[in-house]
């Protein structure tokens, strides 16, 4: 009987680990001759992650002004809102995605850590550029990166508990270290804006180039250095899941904003911000706390995701500045009353 046991468990054992190590013993053989220029395009990818995710937050905190963060925090409803949001459907769209997909462990938890990351700054340009409350949005930025220093490993411990044995996989350690990186460079970009705020609009300038630049180089000089086997990992499901979270969350925070009464310009921003991840944060944690032969190319994900992102984003850009003129402003319409209202005193006289 025991060793009927012990046969039983180095089974379910040896099923648990082949489940976890399938996904990528083929993906990540590589033959020898490759293996130093692997190990050195890892490493490059690996600095310039870091580097860039510094640069960005800096420049994300030259964005914050500490008298409109308290005007908000006096008046929290849009911030709560949009905060509770942004951590309650974000991250439960990430699990259902990959509970309805079926996902394998780790793709799940590549999925889950995207959802549970805190707003982007890229919500920001959007919000701008659709007329939305611009204060409301680096608040928002603000809060959410935050507070994730404790609500991403929560999340992400309560969400892998639906999955078997992934709880054990998340590197809490690793995401704790990665949210305090992008804390500290967030607090020097707030310093500077309140000590030097000549400055603040170049280092915007100069983070939100080297953050758009960045994305394509560090894709283009990966997939070269992984010889393609991108397009091995990132199955259907993972781009239908990619496509899917963005639009979900603009969706779903347009309508919550709406039930709770908000005004159109924060119905908008809550939209962007709530879609909007940070992506240089999910890869950095991605492609850092893992280790290359567990993680293998899905690191990857987040660069599918912030492609939707921006084109799901633009596409609601578009439609609103068709809606805008197709409908004739406040102003012209005032206007118009105005002089249909005296034109009828004219005739009455």
């Amino acid at each position: 009987m025991k060793k009927e046991m012990s046969k039983m468990v180095v089974t379910i054992n040896s099923t648990i680990e082949f489940n976890f190590s399938s996904f990528y013993i083929n993906v990540n053989t590589t033959p020898p001759s490759d293996s130093a220029f692997s190990d050195n395009a890892d490493m490059v990818v690996r600095l310039a992650l870091v580097v860039i995710l510094f640069i960005t937050m800096v420049s994300l905190g030259c964005t914050m002004e500490i008298s409109k963060i308290k005007n908000h925090l006096i008046k929290p409803k849009g911030v709560a809102i949009a905060v509770g949001a942004q951590y309650g459907i974000m991250p439960l769209t990430a699990f259902c995605l990959a509970k309805l997909f079926q996902l394998a462990p780790m793709e799940s938890l590549s999925v889950l850590i995207c959802g549970c990351c805190p707003g982007g700054n890229i919500s920001n340009i959007f919000a701008l550029a659709l007329q939305g409350d611009m204060n409301l949005s680096i608040v928002m930025t603000t809060c959410s990166t935050a507070l994730g220093l404790g609500m991403m490993p929560l999340l992400l411990f309560l969400y892998s508990q639906g999955f078997p044995n992934l709880v054990q996989y998340v590197p809490f350690t690793g995401i704790i270290f990665a949210l305090i990186m992008i804390l500290v460079p967030c607090g020097i970009g707030v310093l500077i804006n309140y000590k030097v705020p000549r400055y603040s609009k170049i280092i915007i300038q100069v983070g939100l180039m080297v953050m758009l630049i960045s994305c394509v180089l560090i894709g283009v000089f990966a997939g070269i250095s992984d010889g393609g086997k991108i397009f091995t990992v990132l199955s259907p499901q993972l781009i239908a899941i990619a496509a899917l979270m963005p639009l979900i969350g603009y969706i779903c925070g347009y309508i919550l904003s709406t039930l709770f009464r908000m005004n159109a310009p924060c119905r908008r921003t809550i939209s962007m911000e709530v879609g909007c991840q940070n992506i240089q944060l999910c890869t950095t944690i991605l492609k850092m706390a893992f280790p290359a032969e567990l993680i293998g190319q899905l690191y990857f994900f987040p660069a599918i995701y912030i492609v939707f992102q921006i084109v799901e984003a633009l596409i609601f850009l578009v439609l609103f500045r068709c809606i805008q003129k197709l409908r004739p402003s406040q102003t012209e319409t005032q206007v118009y009353t105005a002089v249909e209202g005296a034109a009828e005193e004219t005739n009455g006289i």
